[in-house]
C-alpha cells in the first residue's frame, strides 16, 4: 500500500484544516486507517482511527475538534481539524493497518503549523 498525505499548511489558532490521505496498491476496505502526529522533539502519537468497519476513535485532546472519515470508493481517509491550537503543530502521518495480518504502512507526512 502506498499512502500520500496532503492538506497541511499554516493556519492561525482557531482555524481549520482538512487533511487527506490517498491510498493505492491493495484493497482499501481491508485496512484500518489511522492518523498520527509528531511534534518536534516528541514521540509520534495516535490522533484518530477509523476502522475498516467505520468505527471511529480519537485521542482525548482531539475529541470534539477533529473528525476522521473515510471514503472507500475514493480510497481516501480524511482528518477534519477545527479549533486548531498552537499545540496541534506537528507533522501528521497516515497509517494503514491490515485487518487480517500484522502489516501496516506509513505515508510521508504533512506539516501542520498553527500560529498563535
Amino acid at each position: 500500500v502506498q499512502l500520500q498525505a496532503s492538506g497541511g499548511g499554516l493556519v492561525q489558532a482557531g482555524g481549520s484544516l482538512r487533511l487527506s490521505c490517498a491510498a493505492s496498491g491493495e484493497i482499501f476496505s481491508n485496512y484500518h486507517m489511522h492518523w498520527y502526529r509528531q511534534a518536534p522533539g516528541k514521540e509520534r502519537d495516535l490522533v484518530a482511527t477509523v476502522t475498516a468497519g467505520g468505527a471511529k476513535n480519537y485521542a482525548e485532546s482531539m475529541r470534539g475538534r477533529f473528525t476522521i472519515s473515510r471514503d472507500n470508493t475514493k480510497r481516501t481517509v480524511f482528518l477534519q481539524m477545527d479549533s486548531l491550537k498552537p499545540e496541534d503543530t506537528a507533522v501528521y502521518y497516515c497509517n494503514a493497518e491490515n485487518k487480517f495480518r500484522a502489516v501496516d504502512y506509513w505515508g510521508k507526512g504533512t506539516q501542520v503549523t498553527v500560529s498563535s
